[in-house]
């Protein structure tokens, strides 16, 4: 069991390489047309074509989860599981926290997640689909973490 909890996290850790990876060269680049609504001040819909790249993330995890419990438990789920708890991290991480989708943790003084949201509000200064900084979730450059120092 402690190598299945081991493939669990090693995925889940995984998955912030895979995300800055996809969100750099897929959202950026190719699949733009899904995330550009996603730059755009003031989107005035619930749900955006970004939130197409959930399904992306999910498939896989699904499938995994699947063929994870046939003929019977093996790592494959555990992959899986991995992807999905990186998958409810990033729904909390960046729509409810950052981008305030919902109205809970509005008022942390947490320093991480203070850095996570300024590092984020960087990334989206940029409107178009070029130029881009910060784009990975959970891992971001110590600098947004730093407290500002006023003279």
């Amino acid at each position: 069991m402690i190598l299945f909890t081991a493939v669990a996290l090693g995925t889940f850790i995984l998955m912030e390489g895979i995300t800055w990876c996809t969100h750099k060269y897929v959202m950026h680049g190719f699949g733009w047309y899904l995330h550009e609504d996603h730059h755009q001040p003031g989107y005035p819909h619930v749900f955006e074509k970004n939130d197409a790249f959930f399904v992306v993330f999910a498939v896989p995890s699904m499938t995994l989860f699947y063929f994870g419990i046939r003929p019977e438990l093996n790592y494959l789920f555990f992959i899986g599981l991995g992807i999905l708890m990186y998958g409810i991290a990033y729904f909390l991480i960046h729509d409810v926290l950052i981008h305030r989708r919902f109205n809970w943790f509005k008022n942390t003084q947490n320093r991480y997640l203070r850095g996570l949201r300024k590092a984020h509000k960087i990334h989206h200064k940029h409107l178009g689909k070029h130029d881009g900084e910060c784009f990975g979730m959970l891992v971001v450059p110590l600098k947004y973490f730093k407290k500002p120092t006023w003279k």
